[in-house]
């Protein structure tokens, strides 16, 4: 903390310019960690799906149980590959503002970026609560419309959807919670410091 001397003769505090830049870096920090991790689980529940299936032999007949038979997988798997996709084109531009010293950006580009991290948090929002509700009536059936309970048939396929499917969760609640920060990097740029866009790190 710093205090210079005006032309008045009067004492100015300069300290909350460092706090303020130190806010940034923590920001940026934050959103990099929950890019790295949406990449990294977008990947993992997509392959996990994605690879999972299951043949079991029923009276002579075999049936192979794959994650295209259900059309909300193909939607979970479509929605953590771009979401995963998404990730990993922003956190390069993490790492070169990281690399350039620039923390603030101007205001088309961080309409951009909050524009399309709401997008994906919508995305695989959607995709989630689509599988989680055909998850449970393959989990418990629907005795209304004579549907059977096929995860007692194929119970490691269920499993391991299960866990593709867990794994989206996290990925879901880290789009939410990066779009809030997204959506502050852009309204802080209306704020009091909208000049200052040439701040480092």
């Amino acid at each position: 903390m710093s205090f210079g001397i005006s032309p008045g003769n009067v004492a100015v505090h300069h300290g909350s310019c460092t706090a303020k830049v130190a806010i940034e870096r923590r920001v940026k920090i934050a959103e990099m960690v929950l890019r790295v991790l949406i990449l990294g689980l977008g990947v993992v529940a997509a392959a996990l799906i994605g690879f999972d299936s299951e043949v079991k032999v029923i009276f002579s007949i075999t049936k192979k149980a794959t994650f295209t038979d259900m059309k909300s997988l193909v939607f979970l798997v479509v929605a953590n590959g771009i979401v995963a996709a998404y990730s990993m084109l922003q956190l390069v531009r993490c790492i070169l503002g990281m690399i350039r010293g620039s923390v603030l950006f101007s205001k088309p580009l961080a309409w951009l970026i909050f524009s399309g991290d709401q997008v994906m948090a919508y995305l695989i929002l959607a995709a989630v609560a689509t599988t989680a509700e055909s998850s449970v009536i393959g989990k418990f059936g629907q005795t209304e419309l004579q549907w059977m309970k096929t995860c007692g048939f194929y119970e490691k396929f269920c499993n391991q959807i299960a866990q593709g499917i867990a794994s989206s969760v996290v990925v879901s609640l880290c789009t939410v919670i990066l779009s809030c920060i997204s959506a502050y990097s852009l309204f802080r740029l209306y704020g009091g410091n909208k000049g200052k866009s040439d701040t480092r790190w």
